[in-house]
């Protein structure tokens, strides 16, 4: 196919080196990411999308596939290759009635809960507006309903999916099922999604977020505090921390009843008031857009990042002495942020994501604007988190960087592994999708 009939296929736009918007579409989260693809597809419908996939099976072309763009490794950035740009593709479409949502596979996390909040309803939908659905939910999608309400990917009814050899599938507990069980987890290894079916739960749109600062001289003992208190918390509560240069922040966010809410937080300041008396607070009742919205201003697309993460099943003391033990210089800001609940009431089998009995998730992240600074950030942030390696029960996928197969083994289960591969088999055994935390087929 020349490029001429390309460009005819095409419904939405086609975009080649040179070309204006060029490289602004290939411009992602990530700005160590400064690859150079050979055509960018801004689809415009689903038969864009299959057209794309054939075009690069013909071409053996590598695909990428971008929807929000906030992969640490830009694996939707397919240098020399095409990247499938879902992002015209942004329409949610809620039906209260039934409480669901229709989104289609480039849509962001905020454009799914304005919608939703419309109706007074939401589903698990991660941290931050302008991440993808498409690459949170396939990768398993934590966010603050998921202790009430479970992943996002508990939440996904059917799909939509377009698969390596073009053909347009709607996967369902009872149509597709073993693809329906690897899409929920599984990454992005099986297809390109082009449409999510929510479930949507009932919730008030208010929210409150509580910070307790400590210095690093008594942060320990409130650390054992907060981690203590976690475990017997609500569901609407999920625990969280930040560790940083200037000290240790322990609290929680709140969704739900406020009133119950405010008891929560003021147990909680009770109970460090007995251990170490914190150096600052803040307690800001929020609606739930602006909770989702909060961490917006931080997240800009011109950062230099670099992520290691890792699962923690329990929070022990010698691991929370690790944790605070911040030798050297530039290392990276540390987050951790409490499972449990619903996330555990789903067996371990029923789902791709593996990790259902994770205590906290941990991230470090380094974010910088000089590439000379690249090499130094980098290793200072593997040196601490390796550091912590002998805690971790795994990882999330959604925060591996360039792993590997090493990589993949810490994401899934042996069992969950076996089966994801058998999928691959079935749906994409040339590996097609390999740009990604790829699963490979079993052919290699």
């Amino acid at each position: 196919m020349t490029r001429s009939a390309l460009h005819e296929t095409i419904h939405g736009r086609v975009l080649e080196p040179g070309d204006a918007g060029y490289d602004a579409a290939r411009t992602v989260w990530n700005g160590m990411i400064d690859r150079r693809p050979r055509y960018i597809v801004q689809c415009a419908d689903t038969a864009d999308v299959a057209a794309c996939i054939r075009f690069a099976t013909d071409h053996d072309l590598d695909v990428g596939i971008r929807c929000g763009g906030h992969g640490i490794v830009g694996h939707a950035v397919a240098d020399d290759g095409l990247m499938i740009d879902l992002r015209p593709m942004g329409d949610v479409t809620v039906d209260p009635a039934t409480r669901r949502a229709r989104v289609q596979g480039g849509a962001l996390l905020g454009a799914l809960d304005r919608a939703a909040q419309q109706h007074g309803l939401a589903t698990t939908a991660g941290n931050v507006s302008h991440t993808g659905v498409g690459g949170l939910t396939l990768g398993g999608g934590m966010g603050w309903l998921a202790r009430q309400h479970g992943l996002a990917c508990d939440n996904v009814i059917s799909f939509e999916v377009v698969t390596a050899s073009g053909e347009t599938l709607r996967v369902s507990a009872d149509e597709h099922p073993e693809l329906y069980w690897a899409l929920r987890g599984g990454g992005g290894n099986f297809g390109v999604v082009t449409e999510f079916e929510f479930a949507l739960h009932p919730e008030p749109g208010t929210a409150i977020a509580a910070a307790f600062r400590f210095p690093y001289a008594t942060a320990p003992r409130a650390m054992r505090r907060w981690r203590d208190l976690s475990a017997s918390a609500p569901r609407q509560a999920t625990f969280e921390a930040i560790i940083g240069a200037d000290g240790v922040s322990l609290g929680l966010v709140w969704v739900g009843d406020p009133d119950d809410g405010a008891a929560e937080i003021s147990t909680l300041a009770g109970e460090f008031a007995e251990v170490a008396e914190p150096e600052g607070r803040s307690v800001e009742a929020l609606s739930y857009l602006e909770l989702q919205t909060r961490e917006d201003d931080i997240e800009g697309h011109a950062w230099r990042r670099y992520w290691k993460g890792h699962y923690f099943n329990e929070l022990g003391d010698d691991l929370i002495d690790a944790l605070l033990a911040r030798d050297g210089d530039d290392l990276p800001d540390v987050s951790l942020q409490a499972y449990g609940g619903a996330i555990a009431d789903v067996a371990d089998a029923e789902t791709a994501f593996s990790g259902r009995d994770t205590a906290f998730e941990f991230v470090a992240a380094s974010r910088w604007t000089d590439p000379a600074d690249d090499e130094r950030r980098i290793s200072a942030a593997r040196r601490y988190a390796g550091t912590l390696g002998r805690f971790a029960s795994g990882a999330y996928v959604n925060v591996l960087g360039n792993d590997g197969d090493a990589g993949i083994r810490r994401a899934f289960s042996e069992e969950n592994l076996r089966r994801l591969t058998a999928v691959k088999d079935a749906y994409d055994p040339g590996n097609l999708f390999h740009l990604n935390q790829n699963i490979r087929p079993s052919g290699g």
